[in-house]
């Protein structure tokens, strides 16, 4: 895996500095040539990593016929920059070939006026489709279900089912089962490919198919879903409805779009970034998204500072205080944030639920007090030897004490915060990778300088 890792790292890069070189050469018909014999996810990427007016000079060099193709492998923000600026019917004929769930992705995010003009040009049955897609949340099964499905009744033979397939003369993408369902489309099971071209023709459906095959309902999560698919090892899932009726199909590559924006979404939300973010927007765009954090951030930092002024005649009165003062609330927000990570992961993947959350909430609880018993003593050690030889201060035993009880009470508060925050926040409908980091270190910040100072005030009294 790394070597080919390695490998598409190097085509990449060597491809796009081939189509730098030869832009800035002014070479347009060559770049046009090596644009459009690309995959269109790798011209979606090099997209992605251009300054936007270069950006813009490779995007009106594609070929009109790919541009649906392209829109459907770029990240939101810019897909939906391009998409607003095409005309109705020309974003319409663009995305005419894309699967239902792609045409959906594309129109779902762009302002209602433009969706209805692009539906407006679409032919009468592509419009429906598009329709019914775009109703369902695009969180859902039912915004990553695609409705191409290919289905057969139980009654009939296996030579029947392989003659209609050869009649239709090809099957959706990625289909490795076909779908079984009675007279009113209600899901019966499944048969897989395998299966159907290794089966006696004379055979009947009902006889070959899966009915073990459990369906996903079309309201479910898509987290939900990639999940499912991750335990059973999918590539395809059928989708019903309330009624248990086929609405459609996921397939894999679906899903893998859902863990990869996952992801991105739990990295970029730590440092308060949205995941579909342009790496290439414009100064002011990025300086204005990140202005609210850095608000939101120093907001915190002076409830913080509004704890330490309130202990500043004892800072004053014992000066070495102040040389220790940051130890305590970094160790204590290092040790929540391990305890707040494990806790929002095991969320993500379905691992914590009511049942085990009291167990997992004593295990870190017991981890804490372990580590801040360890440290406090290394700390607190450390602290009177220090100034007990070095700086020969009458107060090292004390501040020794002081530092390894605030290390004791900071680690375990911040342990027990970090592993309830997720759940508080999550029933209050926050997404506790955005604001949880924020929240736990201003926290963990004010009890570890009141644990600190306080335990000082009255040590050194």
């Amino acid at each position: 895996m790394p070597i080919l890792e390695n490998f598409e790292n190097e085509y990449s890069s060597d491809h796009l500095q081939q189509l730098n070189h030869a832009l800035q050469s002014g070479m347009f018909v060559q770049v046009r040539m090596m644009l459009n014999e690309l995959p269109a996810a790798d011209v979606a990427h090099f997209l992605e990593s251009t300054p936007p007016k270069e950006r813009n000079i490779l995007w009106r060099l594609i070929n009109t016929e790919r541009e649906g193709q392209v829109l459907q492998f770029l990240d939101d923000e810019i897909r939906n920059e391009y998409a607003a600026q095409m005309e109705p019917a020309e974003l319409a004929a663009a995305t005419r070939d894309l699967e239902v769930d792609d045409q959906a992705d594309i129109l779902g995010d762009l302002p209602d006026k433009i969706v209805k003009e692009v539906l407006a040009s679409m032919r009468v049955q592509d419009r429906h489709r598009i329709e019914h897609a775009l109703s369902y949340s695009e969180n859902s099964a039912g915004g990553l279900m695609n409705t191409d499905v290919v289905t057969v009744r139980p009654l009939v033979t296996i030579e029947v089912v392989l003659r209609y397939i050869r009649m239709k003369g090809e099957l959706p993408p990625t289909t490795d089962s076909i779908y079984v369902v009675d007279s009113e489309d209600r899901f019966i099971g499944s048969i897989a490919l395998s299966t159907l071209i290794t089966s006696q023709p004379e055979q009947t459906v009902d006889e070959v198919l899966d009915k073990n095959i459990q369906a996903i309902p079309i309201d479910l999560p898509d987290d939900d879903v990639a999940r499912l698919f991750e335990r059973r090892d999918l590539i395809s899932a059928p989708v019903i409805d309330s009624d248990e009726k086929l609405a459609g199909r996921i397939t894999i590559d679906d899903v893998v779009d859902v863990i990869i924006e996952d992801a991105d979404h739990s990295l970029m939300s730590m440092a308060g970034l949205d995941e579909n973010d342009d790496t290439f927007a414009p100064v002011f765009t990025s300086a204005r998204r990140r202005a609210v954090w850095l608000g939101i951030n120093l907001v915190t930092v002076m409830l913080a500072a509004v704890v330490i002024g309130i202990f500043e005649h004892t800072i004053a009165a014992v000066t070495a205080l102040a040389i220790l003062l940051p130890i305590v609330p970094s160790m204590g927000g290092i040790a929540g944030t391990q305890t707040l990570t494990l806790v929002i992961r095991g969320m993500s993947i379905g691992h914590i639920s009511s049942n085990n959350f009291r167990w997992l909430m004593m295990k870190e609880l017991g981890v804490s007090i372990l580590n801040g018993l360890l440290w406090a003593l290394v700390v607190g050690l450390t602290v009177f030897l220090w100034f007990n030889f070095v700086q020969y201060s009458e107060y090292a035993l004390l501040l020794g004490l002081t530092i390894a009880g605030a290390m004791v009470t900071n680690l375990v508060a911040g342990a027990t915060l970090g592993a309830v925050l997720p759940v508080i926040m999550t029933k209050m409908k926050i997404d506790p990778a955005l604001s949880g980091g924020v929240v736990l270190t201003t926290v963990t910040d004010m009890i570890g300088f009141f644990a600190f100072l306080g335990l000082a005030t009255v040590f050194f009294a």
